[in-house]
């Protein structure tokens, strides 16, 4: 910002040169009145109307830059010059009314409220009241019939803002760190989250637990009829004991059914890490999402089910839908190849199940758990086809559907 003193006297071609080497500059009047005066005695030394219309455009920008005005204003300003040969702010229509509380009132009111830390508008009218009631505080006398709705008014204003602010208070939640886990090549890695069935007459549906592998995307699935502490732990349980392997990482976005001390207190028995999203990272917990609508979403639909009916979908997610889903049912993983501009491209090539993804690793023995075997996790996918498999999860929904419409 510089004072433009003199500015409107520069002739076409040092205006010209002046607009090409300065782009920072812009005028230092801070009334308009000021600065629709600089842009009339400009059109005037100038003599705007007798100038060729490359001169006006040099000029229009001129004022633009100079002023900070829109082109629209501009133009406004210029036209009007062009009437009448002035330039003059029109008065405004608002009606104003006369300020019953001056600036010192604000500031009393802001040096209270600090003193304080704000509390609630009838306490601080009561605070103000006995300020100049029963302490004789002269300065009071105005503020001492402050109305509730004019209060917040006052704090409201710019000049309250200048003496009175909050600093934030974070609430520092030290569960879970965020960031992104790192698999590097072994199963354990769990992406989790929660879906939520709907809402009915009568009130909140039914939540699923959706939890899936990182690497291998074996996926378990469960349902809760709430979503407390309480509630969660015993689901949260199963469904670790449901993988085949040591799980070495708990990872979920920043909701409070994962990020509390029952949920910590749980993985820290267990030697699990547990992990959050990181602020603007959408992709940290793509996985188990996509997993939701391909899954969830696919095979029990948008419905809203009750929460008495979580035992009949456990009972079917832990004897069909999940044995299918880690045995049978084939996903994409994706490989990731730098190309010529070094950015990730993701190519979808390979079709495995879960289990084969498990078993290709090298020596996939070593992520099991404690007691199980390869050879037994072979057996439990051979006992059926793909598609026999898939008949006998379909079936069983329909009848858990049935039962569960039954009941209703």
């Amino acid at each position: 910002m510089i004072s433009v003193l003199g500015a409107e006297k520069l002739n076409l071609v040092e205006i010209e040169a002046f607009l090409a080497a300065s782009e920072s500059v812009r005028f230092s009047g801070c009334s308009r009145t000021e600065i629709y005066g600089w842009v009339e005695r400009l059109l005037c030394h100038h003599e705007y109307p007798l100038q060729r219309r490359s001169a006006k455009g040099l000029l229009r920008a001129y004022v633009e830059h100079m002023t900070g005005l829109s082109r629209a204003q501009s133009t406004r300003l210029i036209g009007g010059y062009l009437k009448t040969g002035r330039i003059t702010p029109k008065p405004s229509l608002r009606p104003r009314f006369q300020r019953h509380y001056t600036v010192a009132d604000v500031e009393l009111l802001a040096s209270v409220d600090e003193a304080h830390e704000r509390l609630s508008g009838p306490a601080t009218r009561h605070i103000l009241k006995r300020e100049f009631e029963v302490y004789g505080k002269g300065e009071f006398e105005r503020l001492a019939k402050l109305s509730n709705g004019h209060l917040y008014n006052l704090r409201r204003t710019p000049r309250y803002g200048l003496h009175h602010y909050e600093k934030t208070r974070p609430t520092a939640v030290q569960i879970g760190e965020r960031k992104k886990p790192a698999p590097n090549g072994r199963p354990g890695f769990l992406r989790i989250d929660t879906v939520h069935q709907g809402d009915g007459p009568e009130g909140k549906g039914i939540y699923h637990i959706n939890a899936v592998d990182e690497l291998t995307q074996w996926e378990v699935v469960l349902a809760t009829p709430r979503i407390s502490e309480a509630w969660l732990k015993p689901i949260l349980e199963s469904i670790l004991e449901q993988f085949p392997f040591v799980i070495l990482n708990f990872h979920s976005d920043n909701g409070s059914e994962f990020i509390n001390k029952v949920v910590a207190e749980l993985l820290g028995k267990l030697l699990i890490e547990q992990t959050k999203s990181r602020p603007r990272k959408s992709g940290d917990n793509s996985l188990v999402e996509t997993k939701n609508a391909a899954i969830v979403r696919k095979h029990i639909g948008w419905g809203h089910i009750a929460p008495i009916h979580a035992a009949p979908l456990n009972q079917f997610y832990t004897g069909f839908l999940n044995p299918y889903v880690n045995y049978h049912r084939p996903s994409a993983q994706a490989e990731v190849q730098i190309d010529a501009k070094g950015r990730k491209r993701r190519l979808y090539k390979k079709w495995r199940t879960p289990l084969e993804t498990l078993l290709s690793l090298d020596r996939s023995q070593q992520f099991l758990r404690p007691g199980l075997s390869v050879a037994a996790l072979k057996r439990v996918a051979a006992t059926m086809s793909d598609t026999e498999a898939a008949l006998r999860m379909q079936q069983a929904k329909n009848n858990m559907f049935e039962q569960i419409r039954r009941s209703a």
